[in-house]
C-alpha cells in the first residue's frame, strides 16, 4: 500500500506530460517519455519501462489538439 501511494505522484506527473506539445509527434514523443518513467518506477525493470513507453506514446499520439 505505500508503496502505491508513493507511486501516486509519479503516475500524475506521467499523465500530466501525456499531452504535452504541438503536434502529434511532440505529443507521443512526451507521453512516452511520461510512460517508461512511470512504467519503470512501477515495475522496476527495463520490461516495465518499455511497456509504460508504449501506452504513453499512444495516449499521447491520440490526445486532440487543443486549438
Amino acid at each position: 500500500m505505500r508503496t502505491a501511494i508513493k507511486l501516486l505522484p509519479v503516475a500524475a506527473l506521467g499523465l500530466a506530460l501525456a499531452a504535452c506539445g504541438t503536434t502529434v509527434t511532440e505529443r507521443a514523443a512526451t507521453g512516452a517519455l511520461g510512460g517508461a518513467v512511470v512504467g519503470g518506477a512501477v515495475s522496476g525493470d527495463v520490461e516495465g519501462a518499455a511497456v509504460g513507453a508504449a501506452i504513453g506514446g499512444v495516449a499521447g499520439a491520440a490526445t486532440a489538439d487543443r486549438d
